[in-house]
C-alpha cells in the first residue's frame, strides 16, 4: 500500500507539472508577438560579428592614436607644467583625464573611417565579403550592421559632446591658466546689452574676477521715450543668492521721467533684480565649448531677444554637435564601399583616398565653421556643409560598391 501511495503521489506531482507547463506554453504563444520588440531578435550572427569587429577596431585605433598624442602632449609641455609647478594629480585628473574625451570626440569621424577601412579591407582580403555576397547577400544587407554600428558611435559622440566634454572643458581651461599661462579673458571695457524689452544697459568697466562693475547705467524705455535713468558708481553681481539676476548697486541715482515732471532719488546700495548675468559680460575664446547643449540653446536664444550679434559662434558649436555625430554614417558608407572589393594590389591606394577624404571632412569643417563667423554664412549652413558636399561622394561611392 505504502508503494501505491508514493505512484500516486508522483502521477498528481506530475499532473501538476504539465499543467503549469501547458499554462506557460499558452502565454508564451500569446505573447509570441513580443520578441518583435527584442533589438537582438534582429540580429544575425553575421551582424553581431561585422559590429564586434567595427567596434572592436574603432576603440583600439582610438587608444592607439590617443595614447601617441598624449606621448607628444606631454614632450611639448613638461615645461610648462615643471615651471608653473603643476601637481600630479591636476596634470593627469584635470587637463589629461578631460584632454582625451574632447581630442576621441572631436577626431571620431576620422577613428570611424580608419576602423572601417582597416576591418572591411581585411574581410574582403580574406574573400568574406565575396562569400557573403555570393550567398546572396546584397550589399545593402551587408550595410546593416554597419548602420548599427555607426548609430551606437554617433549616439555616444552627441551625448559626450552635448553633456559630458563641455563640463571637463571647464576644468581643463581652468587648468590651462594656471599651468600652461594661457589668460582667459577676464574683464570687459564699454558693454552694452538689451537685458529686458525697452531696457537697456551699460558699464563702462567690469571685472569678472571680482564681479564688479564700474560706471553702470540703466535706461528704460516706453514708446521710444526714455521714463527711468539710473545710475551707479559701481556694480556687484551677488554670486550666494538664492535667486539669479541679483545685482547690488552702490553709489545710484534714479530720475524717474513723468512728462514735464522729473523725480531724483539716490542712496548708497540698493539690491535689485536685472536680467544679466556675468557670462553675458565677458567673452572668451573657446566659452562655447563650456556651454551644454541645453545651455548653449538658452544662451542664443537669450542673446538674440536682446539684440545681440555675437552669438554666431556660439550657434555655429551647437549646430556642429549634430552635424558630426551624422558625419559617422557618411564616412562609414565611404570606408565600406572603397574597401568592400577584393584588390591584387591592395588596399593602400583607397586607404589613402579614403585617409584625405576623411581629413578633408575635418578641415571642411574648420573652413566652413570660419565662414560663418566672419563672412556671415548662416550657422546651421555653415555647419552642415561639409555633411551636405560628402553625402554626394557617398552616395557616388556607394553606386561602385560590389553588389
Amino acid at each position: 500500500m505504502k508503494e501505491f501511495s508514493i505512484i500516486r503521489r508522483n502521477i498528481k506531482s506530475y499532473r501538476r507539472r504539465r499543467a503549469v507547463g501547458r499554462f506557460f506554453a499558452k502565454i508564451g504563444r500569446k505573447l509570441r508577438w513580443m520578441r518583435f520588440l527584442n533589438p537582438l531578435h534582429y540580429l544575425k550572427r553575421i551582424d553581431r560579428y561585422i559590429i564586434n569587429k567595427f567596434i572592436g577596431t574603432y576603440i583600439y585605433s582610438i587608444l592607439l592614436i590617443i595614447s601617441i598624442s598624449i606621448v607628444f602632449d606631454v614632450n611639448e609641455n613638461l615645461a610648462k607644467f615643471s615651471t608653473h609647478h603643476a601637481p600630479l594629480k591636476a596634470i593627469v585628473f584635470d587637463y589629461y583625464a578631460n584632454f582625451v574625451p574632447y581630442f576621441a570626440n572631436l577626431f571620431s569621424p576620422l577613428f570611424v573611417f580608419i576602423a572601417v577601412i582597416f576591418f572591411t579591407s581585411k574581410l574582403a582580403g580574406n574573400s568574406e565579403v565575396i562569400a557573403m555576397l555570393a550567398s546572396g547577400m546584397s550589399f545593402r544587407r551587408l550595410m546593416r550592421p554597419y548602420f548599427i554600428s555607426a548609430a551606437l558611435i554617433a549616439m555616444l559622440n552627441y551625448y559626450l559632446g552635448a553633456y559630458v566634454i563641455p563640463k571637463g572643458t571647464v576644468v581643463k581651461q581652468n587648468f590651462e591658466t594656471l599651468y600652461k599661462n594661457h589668460r582667459k579673458n577676464t574683464s570687459a571695457e564699454n558693454v552694452q546689452l538689451q537685458v529686458g524689452k525697452g531696457i537697456v544697459a551699460y558699464i563702462q568697466h567690469y571685472d569678472d574676477l571680482s564681479r564688479r562693475g564700474y560706471g553702470f547705467s540703466l535706461d528704460k524705455f516706453e514708446n521710444k521715450k526714455l521714463v527711468s535713468h539710473l545710475t551707479a558708481s559701481t556694480i556687484f553681481y551677488d554670486s550666494i543668492s538664492d535667486t539669479r539676476f541679483r545685482w547690488r548697486l552702490q553709489n545710484y541715482k534714479i530720475r524717474s521721467l513723468k512728462g514735464l515732471r522729473e523725480q531724483i532719488t539716490s542712496g548708497e546700495r540698493i539690491d535689485t533684480l536685472i536680467m544679466m548675468e556675468p557670462m553675458d559680460l565677458v567673452f572668451s575664446k573657446g566659452q562655447q565649448e563650456t556651454f551644454t547643449s541645453p545651455e548653449l540653446r538658452e544662451y542664443i536664444s537669450k542673446q538674440q531677444e536682446r539684440g545681440s550679434q555675437n552669438v554666431v559662434q556660439y550657434e555655429v558649436e551647437y549646430h556642429k554637435r549634430i552635424a558630426m555625430s551624422f558625419a559617422s554614417f557618411i564616412l562609414t558608407v565611404i570606408g565600406a564601399s572603397l574597401s568592400s572589393r577584393k584588390r591584387k594590389g591592395g588596399m593602400g591606394l583607397y586607404l589613402g583616398i579614403g585617409l584625405a577624404l576623411s581629413f578633408a571632412y575635418i578641415l571642411l569643417q574648420a573652413i566652413s565653421s570660419t565662414f560663418a563667423i566672419n563672412a556671415g554664412t548662416p550657422a546651421m549652413l555653415a555647419a552642415w556643409i561639409p555633411n551636405i558636399l560628402y553625402v554626394f561622394i557617398a552616395y557616388f561611392c556607394w553606386r561602385q560598391a560590389p553588389n
